[in-house]
C-alpha cells in the first residue's frame, strides 16, 4: 500500500488522564517494526474493561493511552519477518496474545500466555517504545492493540487472520466480550446438559454466558441483575428465569437455593464486584457446584470469604477470554458466526461514529447499552 513504511496521521480516542472523558485527536502512527503488524481498524466495540481503564482501575496502564481492545480491521502493512498475515487480510486484534512459545502456549490445557498484561506491561511495544504520538507527546498502547485508533500497531502474535467474508462491524465482538462469556460456559465450566445455571450480571459478557449455557444444553438458566430492563434480552437469549436482588430482603444466594433446592450446578460472575463474587460462589451447590469468575475486578481488590465454602468440594475458577487460545480460536469463532452457529449480533444495541465515543460510554454506565460499536 502507498502508506507502507510511512507515518500515518489518523483519528484516535485518547485518554489523557484517569477520570477524564476521551478526546478524539489526530495522532501519528509509526510503521511496524520487525514482527509487528499495522492494522486499519474499521470497527471497535466498547467493553466494560475499557471503562475500567478510563477510571484508572485497570492494572499496568500508563497515561496518556489509547484504549480499545474489541476491534476488527484490515492489515495495512507488516514489519520484517511477519508470515501469518499480509496487507489486505481481514483480522481481529487479540487482547490476549498467543506467542506459541511459552510454557502456557505449549500447554493444551491453558490459554494463558506470558506475553499478556497479567505478566508484563503492554503499554509499550517489545522494544519499550510506542508507535503512537499526539501533540508531540508519546501515547501508550493498551493491551498492545489500542483499537480506539483508526490505525494501530501490534506484535504479530497479537493478531488473527479471519475469513474475508466476515462483516467487521459485527465480528469485532469476537475479540473479547462474546468469547469471554460464551467460553466461560463452554470451556471453563463445561456446563452439562440438563444442569442449572445462574448468571450474575447481564452485560455483554453475562448475556454471552447465557448463550453459552443454552448451547451447552442447560435446562434452567437464572439471570441475575439489578437492572430489570435487561431481562427481556436475557430471556430472548435463553434465560428461563430472571431475578432482581432488590426484590428480596434475604441474600440472593439464599433466594437461588430456595429456587433450586440445593443451589445451582454452575454460577457465573460477569460484573467484577466483590459482593457479587461471594454471592455467586455461595449460590452454587456445596459439593459439586462450579463458580466461574468472568468479570474484571478493580485492580488491588481484596475479597474476604469463608474457606468453608470450598471444603465440601465446591469449585471456584477464573477464566481469561473464556479459555480460548486466541490465535487458534478466533478464526474458528468467526467461521462459527458465518455458519450461524450463534448470533452475537443480538448483543449490539448501538452503532456510533468514533466522534461519539463518549456517548457510548455514557450509554454503558447508564445501563442502556449492551455493546456499542464504533465506526471509523
Amino acid at each position: 500500500m502507498a502508506t507502507s513504511g510511512k507515518v500515518i496521521r489518523c483519528r484516535a480516542a485518547v485518554a489523557w488522564a484517569p477520570g477524564k472523558p476521551l478526546s478524539v485527536e489526530e495522532v501519528e502512527v509509526a510503521p511496524p517494526k520487525a514482527r509487528e503488524v499495522r492494522v486499519k481498524i474499521v470497527a471497535t466495540a466498547i467493553c466494560r474493561t475499557d471503562d475500567h481503564v478510563l477510571q484508572g482501575h485497570f492494572p499496568n496502564v500508563e497515561f496518556p493511552v489509547i484504549p480499545g481492545h474489541e476491534g476488527a480491521g484490515i492489515v495495512e502493512s507488516t514489519g520484517e519477518g511477519v508470515t501469518s498475515v499480509k496487507p489486505g487480510d481481514k483480522v481481529i486484534p487479540l487482547c490476549l496474545p498467543q506467542c506459541g512459545e511459552c510454557c502456557f502456549c505449549l500447554n493444551p490445557d491453558s490459554n494463558y500466555c506470558t506475553k499478556s498484561h497479567f505478566y508484563e506491561s503492554q503499554t509499550l511495544m517489545l522494544d519499550k517504545t510506542s508507535r503512537f504520538t499526539c501533540k508531540g507527546k508519546q501515547v501508550h498502547h493498551f493491551l498492545w492493540i489500542s483499537t480506539f485508533a483508526e490505525y494501530t500497531v501490534m506484535p504479530e502474535y497479537a493478531v488473527a487472520k479471519i475469513d474475508a467474508a466476515a462483516p467487521l462491524d459485527k465480528v469485532c465482538l469476537l475479540g473479547c466480550g462474546f468469547p469471554t462469556g460464551y467460553g466461560a460456559a463452554i470451556n471453563t465450566a463445561k456446563v452439562k446438559p440438563g444442569s442449572t445455571c445462574a448468571v450474575f450480571g447481564l452485560g455483554g459478557v453475562g448475556l454471552s454466558v447465557v448463550m453459552g449455557c443454552k448451547a451447552a444444553g442447560a435446562s434452567r438458566i437464572i439471570a441475575v441483575d439489578i437492572n430489570k430492563d435487561k431481562f427481556a434480552k436475557a430471556k430472548e437469549l435463553g434465560a428461563t428465569d430472571c431475578v432482581n436482588p432488590k426484590d428480596f430482603t434475604k441474600p440472593i444466594q439464599e433466594v437461588l437455593a430456595e429456587m433450586t433446592g440445593c443451589g445451582v450446578d454452575y454460577s457465573f460472575e460477569a460484573i467484577g464486584h466483590k459482593d457479587t463474587l461471594i454471592a455467586a460462589l455461595a449460590s452454587c451447590n456445596i459439593s459439586t457446584g462450579v463458580c466461574v469468575m468472568a468479570g474484571e475486578v478493580a485492580s488491588g481488590s481484596v475479597i474476604p470469604f469463608d474457606p468453608l465454602l470450598l471444603l465440601c468440594g465446591r469449585t471456584w475458577r477464573g477464566t481469561v477470554v473464556g479459555g480460548w487460545k486466541m490465535r487458534d480460536s478466533v478464526p474458528k469463532l468467526v467461521s462459527g458466526y458465518l455458519e450461524k452457529k450463534f448470533n452475537s449480533d443480538l448483543l449490539i444495541t448501538h452503532t456510533l461514529p468514533i466522534a461519539e465515543v463518549n456517548k457510548g460510554f455514557e450509554l454503558l454506565r447508564a445501563g442502556k447499552s449492551i455493546r456499542s460499536v464504533l465506526l471509523f
